[in-house]
C-alpha cells in the first residue's frame, strides 16, 4: 500500500491541492500498477512562518521580495 506524503507551503487554492492530489496518485498507480483503492496521498500545509531554508523562513523571504519590487517600483 504506497503512502505518499507531499508538504508544501501552505496558500494554494484546494482545487491545485486535490488536482495535485489527483496527478501523484495517477503517478503511483502508473508507475507501480497499484489497484487505486491501495493508494494513498497526504498533503501537509506548513505556514510559512514554521519553513526555513538557510535561517531564512519562507515568509521573511516572501517579505524580502515584497521589499526589493517595492524598491524597484519606486525607482
Amino acid at each position: 500500500m504506497p503512502l505518499i506524503e507531499v508538504t508544501l507551503a501552505e496558500g494554494r487554492e484546494p482545487e491545485r491541492l486535490r488536482a495535485l492530489m489527483h496527478q501523484v496518485h495517477a503517478a503511483v498507480r502508473d508507475t507501480l500498477g497499484v489497484p487505486d483503492a491501495s493508494i494513498r496521498v497526504i498533503v501537509r500545509e506548513v505556514p510559512a512562518t514554521h519553513w526555513s531554508a538557510g535561517d531564512v523562513t519562507l515568509a521573511e523571504r516572501a517579505a524580502e521580495r515584497s521589499a526589493t519590487v517595492g524598491e524597484a517600483a519606486d525607482a
